[in-house]
């Protein structure tokens, strides 16, 4: 739980998207307003369709808005070009997607060295092997995604988000592709990781078991924000 001295991380002002479609323009997002404070553990809560994803790319900088603003550690993120974004994303946001969203090709070792190679850290093999073995995964660093079970894989996604220690971590339904026992065991080792390091988090789920172990949960219903749930 953030502290009396957490400042607000992320910041929107009505933030809305619209995507043109056969039927005519369909409103995604209608004017959002959020602050989330550096610290917290937030869930985004809806059902399907309701704009969660959308929320969150916007959010992340991974798509632009139709208006309106966000800002990152107080920086303006569409004031930024896609370059830039990147390199905000780079050097404090990390990712857990529901599909994994490994590299088929590299090594669990490698995939979890590659966002600390990108950011040009030398240590980049000495920190992804002992980020894998904080989740269990020492023996398995030399196995491909496809060696590895779907516990497996998210648990190499989640070492990989963790390892450059961001700032920021977003999460889209990370259990969504587990069967329940093993979603339990992922969800323990996120938020046990998240508390250890102080990652500010932003989880979108459908799982209401896994959206009450964060301090706040914001539903959204046909991409309108309905408040705290």
């Amino acid at each position: 739980m953030p502290d009396g001295s957490s400042y607000p991380i992320v910041r929107a002002e009505n933030l809305a998207k619209q995507v043109n479609s056969p039927e005519g323009e369909l409103v995604l997002l209608h004017d959002i307003d959020l602050t989330i404070v550096a610290g917290e553990a937030v869930a985004i809560i809806g059902a399907s369709g309701s704009g969660k994803s959308t929320l969150l790319g916007l959010l992340a900088g991974l798509d632009t808005p139709s208006r309106g603003q966000v800002w990152i550690d107080g920086a303006d993120l569409f004031a930024l070009d896609e370059d830039g974004r990147a390199r905000l994303r780079g050097a404090m946001i990390g990712f857990v997607f529901q599909s994994f969203q490994l590299l088929p090709n590299l090594t669990a070792l490698e995939n979890v060295m590659l966002p600390l190679e990108l950011a040009g850290r030398g240590d980049a093999r000495e920190v992804a092997q002992a980020v894998l073995a904080r989740v269990g995964l020492d023996a398995r660093r030399n196995h491909y995604p496809k060696q590895l079970s779907g516990g497996e894989q998210q648990r190499v996604a989640i070492a990989r988000a963790f390892a450059p220690q961001p700032k920021l971590l977003f999460a889209d339904e990370p259990t969504g592709n587990l069967d329940r026992a093993t979603g339990k065991r992922v969800a323990d080792l996120l938020f046990e990781i998240n508390q250890e390091l102080a990652t500010t988090l932003v989880l979108v789920t459908h799982d209401e078991t896994l959206a009450q172990r964060c301090n706040r949960r914001l539903e959204l219903e046909t991409g309108r924000l309905k408040g705290e749930a």
